[in-house]
């Protein structure tokens, strides 16, 4: 009796905990976890006067059925992400721009100014879905930019998803009872936010920020990327949300018919540029310098930037570029890019699964029933207006818009995209037979795997070169032709976070590893005060170097890097015969 008893107890807690974790990790509200606890109390009432074990076990379904009721009722509701932490920011000073006055607030120290969701153009909603963006309207009166404009239409998850991938991939995880809501979404998402140091300040350098997630997915308020980092070193930041998957990237005939500039494809990509031209026509009411403007971005997008580097229509809206992880320098970029005939077939497909035969039919469908086809629509196009040639051809031509670029890679940015697809001896040969086909062989003698951990570290260090190294080592060929000065990294820096993973840098260079955690050592501090000063340097004078920092040399051989590691120093770029074979599978000359 005594055993069924507790039995009994480690059943009930064990449930308990379970539906208190899955409240707590899908960000329910306080209400949830009250009618939770008061299900509980129910069940072990109408549990104890169960006399008939059939009753006993119904009473467990019971409570499961009512458990699931309360996480709908108590479900997390859609609110705004706040531009500072804390409930009560203080307000900055009211900011007189081209379309009406703003006020931010400061953040938690006081030392930065946050103004957040500034329009920079009209909502591409209704007729404006897919064509070229329109400058906004004016308006009256002071505009409170205190908090996030929506994340730009995508696919979103479930809020517990979310979690479990923080937990799984970021380690850093925090329970919390002042997090329970989710962040919204909408195709009303073309709004600046702007980082600045406190007071009256003037003639900055301007640093523009185009966030990652594969042109799918993404948002501003990312903490890792914050501007607070660079403000604090007396950088203005600016980023922007610009549209993502089908809003962003679908091309159509009709599209392309009806467009005065007979564009099609890049929508995404204008609303960049154009949140540049806001940047020029805005910044200097900020204390910001429109002539000093340097543009990053990181993964999806760093390979913007690098085809802003050639756009036409980004001619002297910025005067150098930092690249994350990504460029579309190669002759056949491995991501993010493709051609028109490739993109309007796609768009074409596209029409035909939704069953409609014109572009308004396709408006008028809701975004969240189109927002799923982000995979199939989320690359760059030459569409002959943004893009008059391949980022490639332009810069054989000589034609570029930077005048320096820094750049770089993570050691282990294959991480999160083979964890599902890790190779061993079984299928090491194979892989690289697949993607290499009459060269397989030469890179099976650079790289001869002979256990399972061998075949999985080889394919993932070639599969992270395919798609993030080798670019940039064509990017900085190409600007050594082009006698741009360029300074090239290697970031491999392992801790209890993403590490080396993709992505993992920018904790680092942005300067916001958090103050309170342990996932990072001093030496992490240390490397993250350094980065986070080459990159103002930069910003600043285009040159990343500075008093107290190692020196770091341009890579105008393609050979020389810096390491940003366990030591920050020069080092040798280890890929060299990879990259020799993938030059030869490209055409490169």
């Amino acid at each position: 009796m005594k055993k069924r008893k507790i039995g009994f107890w480690i059943g009930f807690a064990l449930l308990l905990a379970l539906m208190l974790a899955v409240l707590e990790l899908n960000k329910n509200t306080l209400a949830g976890f009250c009618l939770c606890a008061a299900s509980a109390l129910l069940f072990l009432c109408v549990h104890g006067r169960a006399k008939k074990k059939g009753l006993r076990a119904l009473c467990f379904l019971g409570w499961i059925a009512l458990f699931a009721v309360i996480l709908f009722l108590s479900w997390p509701p859609v609110k705004a992400v706040p531009a500072a932490e804390g409930k009560e920011s203080a307000r900055s000073p009211v900011v007189l721009t081209r379309k009406g006055k703003v006020q931010g607030v400061l953040s938690a120290d006081g030392a930065v100014e946050i103004y957040t969701a500034i329009p920079y153009a009209k909502p591409p909603v209704g007729e404006l879905r897919w064509r070229e963006p329109q400058e906004p309207d004016a308006w009256e009166g002071t505009l409170l930019c205190d908090h996030f404009a929506p994340m730009s239409m995508q696919p979103t998850n479930l809020p517990i998803y979310n979690s479990l991938a923080q937990i799984i991939g970021y380690h850093d995880y925090k329970i919390s009872l002042s997090d329970n809501s989710i962040e919204p979404v909408s195709e009303d998402a073309l709004y600046v936010n702007v980082w600045k140091p406190s007071g009256d300040v003037a003639g900055l350098p301007v640093y523009v920020y185009v966030h990652g997630g594969s042109l799918q997915t993404g948002q501003p308020w990312y903490a890792d990327y914050s501007g607070l980092g660079l403000a604090r070193e007396g950088v203005i930041v600016v980023n922007m949300g610009y549209r993502l998957g089908v809003f962003g990237y679908l091309a159509d005939e009709e599209l392309m018919a009806e467009s005065p500039n007979g564009t099609t494809g890049n929508y995404g990509l204008l609303d960049q540029i154009m949140a540049l031209e806001w940047v020029r026509d805005n910044i200097a009411a900020f204390g910001g310098d429109a002539n000093n403007v340097t543009l990053a971005g990181e993964s999806a997008g760093a390979a913007a930037v690098s085809a802003l580097c050639t756009s036409p229509l980004a001619k002297g809206l910025f005067e150098r570029v930092v690249l994350e992880s990504s460029t579309v320098a190669s002759i056949a970029p491995p991501h993010s890019f493709r051609t028109l005939d490739e993109a309007l077939k796609s768009g074409k497909e596209l029409k035909e699964r939704y069953g409609v035969s014109s572009i308004d039919e396709l408006r008028a469908l809701p975004a969240e029933k189109l927002a799923g086809e982000a995979g199939t629509q989320h690359h760059m196009t030459v569409d002959g207006y943004a893009l008059t040639q391949t980022p490639y051809e332009s810069y054989r031509r000589g034609v570029h818009n930077e005048k320096a670029i820094l750049h770089g890679y993570n050691s282990e940015e294959s991480g999160p995209f083979v964890l599902l697809s890790q190779a061993s001896m079984k299928n090491y040969e194979q892989k690289l037979r697949a993607y290499f086909k009459d060269y397989a062989d030469e890179i099976l003698a650079v790289y001869p795997a002979a256990t399972d951990d061998e075949a999985q570290a080889y394919w993932a260090e070639i599969y992270g070169a395919i798609f993030f190294d080798y670019p940039h080592y064509c990017l900085n060929r190409l600007a050594v032709e082009n006698g741009v000065p360029v300074w090239e990294y290697r970031f491999s820096r392992s801790n209890g976070r993403l590490g080396a993973w993709h992505s993992g840098e920018m904790v680092y260079c942005y300067g916001n590893i958090p103050a309170d955690s342990k996932l990072y050592d001093a030496r992490d501090r240390e490397l993250s005060a350094q980065m986070l000063s080459y990159w103002a340097n930069f910003a600043e004078t285009g040159d990343p170097n500075g008093a107290g920092l190692p020196e770091w040399e341009e890579n105008l051989t393609s050979s020389r890097l810096m390491g940003f590691g366990d030591e920050t120093g020069m080092i040798d770029e280890r890929e060299h015969a990879l990259f020799a074979v993938l030059d030869r599978m490209q055409g490169w000359e």
